[in-house]
């Protein structure tokens, strides 16, 4: 009764006005915005006053996409152990940089919140909320320590939502469950017990089940679909204890650049494969389900942004998503989890 509740009170919410779509250049590259519904979903919510740490490898806090929109950062990589950190968030910050810095932050960044209808690059998912840069991450990964402090730090400096693209091996799993170690599953639960929304990749390992953190309770874990709503090859499958998971736009991996993920990468930073043959300098194609988690992530700012807590957003994604072929919502599978995150259904829910 409550599912058939539920479609009632969906398909009786008032019809979005329509609007243009932004002047945002690559936005018509953007087929994980179409795949989310997003454009009809900000009639109603933009993310405005809610903000997203992205937990990671830092952003480029000058990127003309970002530089406007990020509100503060810490850099953990390298010093875990220091209250605030020991840099600013910036993707070239800290002692463990070593190098040229990782433009994978600054990519997800984009994705979730970048700077939306400015005539510049992309469109992000929450257009109009505000981001915090958390660099957990060197170039040769990060400590469950160094990820643990950027969660806390982002609970304790505003973060309504905390994204985490990253996780460890396969296997890994096994010494959470027991114990062994519980930085990560401790933080999340900090964050959760100040209403702070956590998402996290299932990972890239073609495994069953969803990797750590996003296996650890507290986490909603994000699958990967392609361009054609089918299971991304690389993605773990939505597998954890309680079933939290649903799916969300992260690409292909091994066919066109345009079947990939557009977003923000620093100015220096694109490889030249993709962002050579689109021309899109400042911007470059990824896959992952490193992009399919801040696609969820900023659903869920538009959702909190409405005054919904924590356990009511991720009620929300999970029972408005959607099954690709099966024309059901909120009906859980290991493939897509609850389904594919639909922006539009959720912030018509009730």
């Amino acid at each position: 009764m409550a599912g058939a509740a539920l479609a009632l009170a969906l398909a009786l919410a008032p019809a979005a006005t329509a609007q243009a779509a932004p002047n945002d250049p690559y936005f018509d590259l953007q087929w994980g915005q179409q795949q989310l519904h997003s454009e009809a979903a900000w009639t109603t919510s933009t993310g405005a006053g809610q903000t997203i740490a992205v937990v990671d490898s830092g952003v480029d806090l000058t990127h003309p996409d970002l530089a406007g929109k990020i509100v503060g950062g810490a850099t953990f990589a390298g010093c875990a152990e220091q209250a605030n950190g020991c840099g600013d968030g910036d993707w070239e910050s800290g002692p463990a940089a070593n190098g040229p810095g990782d433009p994978h932050g600054t990519h997800v960044s984009g994705i979730s919140a970048a700077a939306t209808n400015n005539g510049t690059g992309v469109a992000g998912t929450a257009r109009d909320a505000n981001l915090l840069a958390v660099k957990v991450l060197g170039s040769e990964g990060g400590s469950f320590e160094e990820i643990a402090a950027g969660i806390r730090w982002s609970a304790d400096n505003g973060a309504d939502v905390i994204n985490l693209s990253l996780g460890a091996l396969p296997g890994v799993q096994a010494l959470t469950i027991t114990g062994v170690i519980a930085d990560t599953q401790e933080a999340i639960a900090y964050a959760r017990s100040k209403g702070v929304v956590v998402v996290a990749a299932a990972g890239n390992d073609f495994a069953s089940i969803c990797g750590t953190p996003a296996f650890d309770d507290g986490a909603l874990c994000v699958t990967s679909t392609d361009r054609n709503e089918l299971r991304s090859s690389f993605s773990n499958f939505g597998v954890k204890p309680g079933l939290e998971a649903v799916a969300g736009p992260g690409g292909a991996a091994f066919l066109s650049c345009r079947d990939d993920v557009i977003s923000t990468v620093p100015l220096d930073a694109a490889d030249g494969s993709c962002e050579a043959s689109e021309g899109t300098t400042g911007y470059d194609f990824y896959a992952g389900t490193s992009m399919a988690t801040p696609h969820v992530a900023g659903v869920a700012a538009l959702l909190t942004a409405q005054g919904r807590s924590d356990d009511e957003t991720i009620e929300v994604l999970k029972t408005t998503a959607r099954t690709p072929g099966a024309g059901a919502r909120g009906v859980y599978t290991p493939v897509y989890g609850y389904g594919i995150v639909d922006a539009a259904a959720a912030v018509a829910a009730p």
